[in-house]
């Protein structure tokens, strides 16, 4: 039987990617200044403004997407009888996975059939946009969803994200790091790289001098970790510096030969917790470990 895939906007995903593979989206909303706006995966959401806003000072939050949100989204395929599938954002870095887990047990007591798993993807931006690509690719090679389900389940903790951000004190108005540590980065040039450990939460890795050196360090500590490198793409993800996601990817490309690269802008969920600047990436190798 056919099965259905739900993600949230905080997968990052391109829309060409989300309609190629008919993945449904449970959608963030962002706040900056007076404005509420809805992360719908650049339907219309013009991210290029949104990056400019952000490189101008602007700063933004945002919200868990909400139990009615689930509620209304899982309703409409109960309704149809079509079973789902949801890979959700990292429960360690949102309440929006128990958001989701809360609305499924109220639709059991309303429904007599409520066919609805929810996967906590451990991961987020395009880190978990990466793997709802390739585990797509699974489904199209005819998985059922029994298996579908356990590739997931069995590699999730395979994808590997690995972030820096421009402006360290981003990550203090985050909440990320303390004032005193944010004035001192600034000072040395310190840029931090973040990653996202076995419990889908992001945590420091190092402090590296200098953003050449930043990059180069996401560059060595993802090749260190690739596994299966032909049958896996890498992702490349940033918030308005195109060209420097181009030169990692290009670097990437000297010394070694993924099944594909693709460099793609984050959404604006991600964005507004990074700032400016930010580059990441993404990609299938050895397990976690940290």
């Amino acid at each position: 039987m056919d099965y259905q895939i739900i993600t949230d906007s905080g997968s990052d995903l391109p829309l060409e990617l989300v309609n190629r593979y008919d993945i449904d989206i449970v959608n963030f909303t962002i706040r900056i200044g007076e404005e509420e706006l809805i992360d719908d995966m650049g339907e219309k959401f013009d991210k290029n403004a949104f990056f400019q806003r952000l490189k101008n000072g602007e700063t933004a939050s945002t919200s868990q997407i909400n139990v009615h949100s689930y509620l209304e989204k899982f309703k409409y395929y109960i309704e149809k009888g079509m079973p789902v599938i949801y890979l959700a954002f990292s429960s360690g870095m949102s309440g929006t996975f128990n958001s989701a887990v809360q609305a499924k047990k109220m639709l059991e007591e309303e429904y007599e059939e409520v066919d609805i798993d929810i996967i906590d993807t451990k991961a987020a931006s395009l880190g978990q946009g990466l793997l709802v690509y390739e585990a797509c690719q699974k489904k199209q090679e005819g998985y059922t969803r029994e298996e579908f389900i356990d590739w997931v389940e069995d590699n999730k903790l395979n994808y590997h994200s690995w972030v820096t951000v421009d402006d360290i004190k981003h990550l203090q108005r985050g909440g990320r790091i303390s004032a005193a540590a944010a004035t001192v980065g600034s000072l040395l040039n310190v840029k931090p790289i973040i990653v996202v450990n076995t419990e889908g939460e992001l945590v420091p890795a190092a402090k590296i001098r200098g953003r050449k050196k930043a990059l180069n360090h996401l560059i060595d500590q993802t090749i260190k970790r690739l596994t299966e490198t032909d049958q896996h793409s890498i992702f490349i993800g940033h918030v308005g510096v195109v060209e420097e996601a181009e030169f990692i990817k290009a670097r990437l490309l000297e010394r070694v030969k993924p099944k594909e690269i693709i460099v793609l802008s984050y959404g604006p969920t991600i964005a507004a917790h990074t700032g400016y600047g930010s580059l990441s990436v993404f990609s299938y190798g050895e397990k976690r470990t940290v």
